[in-house]
């Protein structure tokens, strides 16, 4: 071979490389065709499944079927932030559905935007509060909190959620891009191939470790207002406290994720019923970890913390875990390296007018 390329002119070599080159391109457009047909067909597929579902409540009209019982019209959204062992959680609620009788549905949206059209807004609304067969429901997927009263609807569903270290997210997502995890470690990521450290995408001033990237808890917490994607906006800040302490139920963290499911287990055993003994002597397949991570130096860190960005989504983790830990304080107790939860602390007493 090498020696028919000493003899073929330089004309030839340059063609054939041409032609080489035009035959990759020509593949990777194929394959992109292709991708781009699995992602509308799955689209067409659920929107087929939600019309189906909306036709039968047409057709039924006013023959209604009894009413579900007040716990079986419970709806718990987990607006998953990524990168905060949201996968490990989920996998949890998978593994509890039938044994605790419940449908875990996730939102699939488009290229993971967590920004939904004002249209999805309103048929996911509808969906989510009509859908009777898929009541009680745990929906999640990687969308921004959608307020439910905006739209007219008086029930609400439940909202919980999971914090994480900005840096650390940031950090692990930087991998998880690159390298994967041991949860689908044959699947082939957006980044794979770059071998770049996060320390050395830092120190060259990489997008993927830019401190706009670190703009994502606030977001998914704050929803749908422009204002909450305007990287380093304050008003966006408190309207995700706003968010967390008035529409969630709670919001735990990925440090302290077993006090986070044992208190989801007390207050919502409808779903969570066992998750507690799952979590800590399950075989751990729940568990999910980001291939090839490294900690970021020290220089790294510091750099990142000089931006506004940061500082802002710092503040929000802070208050996040400071709401966390005193929802825990007054739930949990530790004994021998042991976590228990606190018996009923209230009883009702004096009650008028006497019955016989």
């Amino acid at each position: 071979m090498g020696l028919l390329r000493i003899m073929m002119p330089p004309k030839f070599q340059l063609l054939g490389v041409l032609a080489f080159g035009v035959a990759m391109l020509f593949i990777e457009n194929q394959v992109q065709k292709l991708e781009e047909s699995r992602a509308k067909l799955e689209r067409t597929i659920a929107r087929h499944e939600v019309q189906e579902v909306e036709q039968r409540h047409t057709q039924d009209g006013a023959r209604e079927g009894p009413s579900l019982s007040e716990g079986e019209e419970v709806v718990v959204i987990y607006n998953r932030v990524p990168k905060t062992a949201s996968t490990s959680f989920t996998n949890i609620a998978y593994d509890l559905c039938g044994k605790n009788r419940y449908r875990v549905l996730h939102i699939n949206t488009t290229k993971n935007n967590p920004v939904m059209s004002i249209q999805d807004q309103v048929r996911f609304v509808r969906n989510v509060t009509s859908w009777r067969e898929m009541k009680p429901a745990f929906y999640h997927g990687h969308v921004a909190y959608l307020d439910f009263s905006k739209f007219g609807e008086k029930a609400k569903p439940i909202y919980v959620n999971v914090v994480r270290d900005p840096i650390e997210r940031l950090v692990s997502y930087y991998y998880f891009l690159r390298f994967g995890d041991d949860y689908r470690p044959g699947l082939k990521r957006r980044k794979q191939g770059d071998k770049k450290t996060f320390d050395e995408c830092v120190s060259s001033g990489g997008s993927d470790c830019a401190p706009e990237k670190l703009w994502l808890q606030i977001p998914f917490f704050c929803g749908h207002h422009s204002e909450c994607w305007n990287a380093g906006s304050r008003w966006a800040l408190e309207q995700a406290k706003y968010n967390l302490v008035n529409e969630y139920l709670l919001v735990g963290v990925t440090e302290e994720l077993e006090d986070f499911i044992m208190m989801l287990e007390a207050a919502l055993p409808r779903f969570f019923n066992g998750a507690t003994e799952l979590y800590r002597t399950g075989k751990k397949s729940h568990l999910r970890k980001t291939t090839e991570k490294k900690p970021p130096s020290k220089e790294s860190i510091y750099k990142l913390q000089l931006s506004d960005i940061w500082k802002l989504e710092n503040e929000f983790y802070e208050f996040a875990l400071e709401q966390f830990q005193f929802v825990r304080a007054h739930a949990v107790r530790e004994k021998d390296g042991e976590l228990y939860l606190l018996a009923q602390s209230f009883f009702y007493e004096k009650i008028y007018p006497k019955v016989n």
